[in-house]
């Protein structure tokens, strides 16, 4: 018979090693020297150095790294804190993956430097002299050669500044001699263009000059002629034409309402060709209180309008008249019409059926002129 054998850690059976329980460690056995595994000679590799080299040559899967957030103290009760995923942005070998290479244009030029307002450079512009642009309060602008030449002959007209160009000049003298009151300086046609507007018939003349003073009613019917009173003429165009048909056809005045009619101007001498300087322009606050003013001077008040007889001068030829038109698109106002002695009109050959039946207010004060004047 065997000798039973000792077991060295008290358990059962006669093996000497450990029994396995489910759950714990393996038991190890101890080896013998002649179980080590032989020592591999120099320069050849082991099986552990081959299965690390595996286990480098494997792709490695993103790893996900775990951080807990600092929970807030709150008088609620305390949650557990829930981990928060980061993705790590390694490559497959572990490696941070290249940034994307940019595209560079090399035939993009410099950008120019900006300023710190953000506005592009500009070049420095030239100084604009006021006093050419703006005339001083109280001051007109006149142009035209005409114009310019008539207040330079009126005594009454107060000069400031003249400005010609080269043109201008010769025909100025030409058409009215010098000497002048003032004397002349020569400037460019674009100048006058920027000074009067680029729509303005200026014939390279300009002229800066006060507004003529108006007469009194009676200083101006010491005049002889016919009168002549606008009832809200308000272009003027309009009132320099009648200006210088009254010029031509021998008229004392023109008597233009205050508020409704348009102020002494360049346009308007224009207009008139030289006739502002030579026909008194006066301005009553009420026209109806003027056409009473006008009969106690002696004057018969014809009303121009298309309702009335035709005009005869003729029937008019012992009478100092005082003819009345009234404006563009409404004509004469009710007391003003209401206050002539009489309505008169021009007959229209074309008749009432025609397209056109009515003529411009300074056509029609030239046709009542001319007729007020053949008289014999």
């Amino acid at each position: 018979m065997k000798p039973p054998s000792s077991n060295r850690s008290g358990g059962r059976g006669g093996s000497g090693k450990t029994p396995y329980r489910p759950g714990g460690p393996r038991p190890s056995s101890p080896r013998s020297p002649q179980d080590k595994p032989p020592q591999a000679a120099r320069g050849e590799r082991r099986p552990d150095d081959r299965r690390a080299d595996a286990d480098e040559a494997r792709p490695a899967t993103p790893r996900v790294a775990t951080s807990r957030v600092p929970a807030q103290r709150t008088s609620a009760p305390r949650v557990p804190d829930r981990p928060v995923l980061t993705v790590s942005t390694k490559g497959a070998f572990g490696r941070p993956e290249p940034e994307p290479v940019r595209e560079t244009r090399e035939e993009r030029p410099a950008r120019k430097p900006r300023p710190a307002n953000g506005r592009e450079m500009q070049p420095p512009r030239a100084p604009v002299q006021r006093h050419d642009i703006d005339a001083p309060r109280g001051t007109i602008w006149l142009y035209g050669i005409h114009a310019i030449g008539a207040a330079l002959q009126n005594p009454q007209r107060r000069l400031r500044r003249l400005l010609l160009t080269e043109e201008a000049e010769a025909a100025l003298t030409a058409a009215y001699p010098k000497p002048w009151p003032i004397p002349s300086e020569t400037t460019e046609r674009a100048r006058l263009d920027l000074l009067l507007g680029q729509n303005v018939v200026h014939q390279g003349a300009a002229l800066l000059a006060d507004p003529l003073g108006s007469p009194s009613l009676v200083q101006a019917l010491e005049r002889p002629g016919p009168v002549l009173v606008l009832d809200q003429v308000s272009d003027p165009r309009n009132v320099g034409a009648i200006l210088r048909s009254a010029a031509v056809f021998g008229a004392a005045c023109v008597i233009t309402q205050d508020r409704n009619a348009p102020d002494e101007s360049g346009a308007l001498a224009k207009a008139a060709s030289g006739a502002l300087e030579k026909i008194p322009l006066l301005r009553a606050v009420n026209i109806a209180r003027t056409l009473v003013a006008l009969k106690a001077a002696g004057c018969w008040v014809v009303g121009l309008d298309a309702a009335g007889a035709p005009l005869s001068g003729t029937a008019l030829a012992e009478r100092r008249v005082a003819l009345v038109l009234g404006s563009e698109g409404e004509g004469m106002r009710r007391l003003t019409r209401e206050t002539c002695d009489e309505l008169a009109g021009i007959p229209m050959i074309g008749g009432a059926g025609s397209a056109i039946d009515s003529l411009n207010v300074s056509a029609a004060c030239t046709v009542a002129l001319y007729e007020l004047a053949r008289r014999g």
